[in-house]
């Protein structure tokens, strides 16, 4: 008698470590989710900012082509990834082509004193301090889950329920570069 209680007992406290372990994966999955989402939002007024930026440098830089165009190619990119992963990997090749697009529009003197471009470049850098924040935050999170997914007792629990490691938003090798900017044809 004393030995089935014992066996109930053992069997409600598995039971109870296994719901806590699971619902804290699940609030951690959840909180990846919210930062990706953030991510998403800045990423989206990134976009919706790009436009205005290339109409108002096309006036002074025409022959430029090919920077405006890797501009709008990794913003149009970045618009349609559907994963995570695909769009870790268009913001990154958006931040350099930005980082060039910046540079070249360095050597323009009317453009620099364009208002317009001022506002436009002002709300850019709003943009991407916001970006930087959320990125941190989802990479905060990914490190939580990520560590509970792969972590002694709790990954028992992730593989029985296939919870997977999430992946970081790395930043881009190339944009520790110093853009290589090159006038004329």
């Amino acid at each position: 008698m004393a030995v089935s209680y014992l066996v109930i007992l053992l069997i409600g406290l598995l039971g109870i470590v296994l719901i806590y372990f699971y619902n804290r994966l699940v609030k951690q999955r959840i909180l990846v989710r919210e930062g990706w989402s953030g991510i998403g939002t800045f990423l989206q007024q990134r976009n919706d900012l790009i436009p205005n930026l290339v109409e108002t440098v096309k006036g002074y830089a025409l022959h430029e082509s090919s920077t405006l165009t890797d501009v709008i190619k990794w913003r149009n990119q970045l618009q349609i990834g559907t994963s995570p992963a695909e769009q870790m990997e268009a913001s990154n090749q958006l931040n350099a082509a930005l980082t060039k697009f910046f540079a070249l529009a360095e050597a323009y003197p009317e453009l620099k004193a364009n208002q317009n471009f001022l506002q436009l470049q002002q709300d850019l850098k709003e943009i991407e301090t916001n970006l930087n924040q959320s990125r941190r935050y989802y990479n905060a999170t990914v490190r939580n889950l990520n560590s509970s997914v792969e972590v002694f007792p709790s990954n028992i629990v992730a593989s029985l329920f296939g919870f997977k490691a999430e992946p970081f938003f790395e930043e881009n090798p190339e944009s520790r570069e110093v853009p290589k900017v090159k006038f004329g044809s």
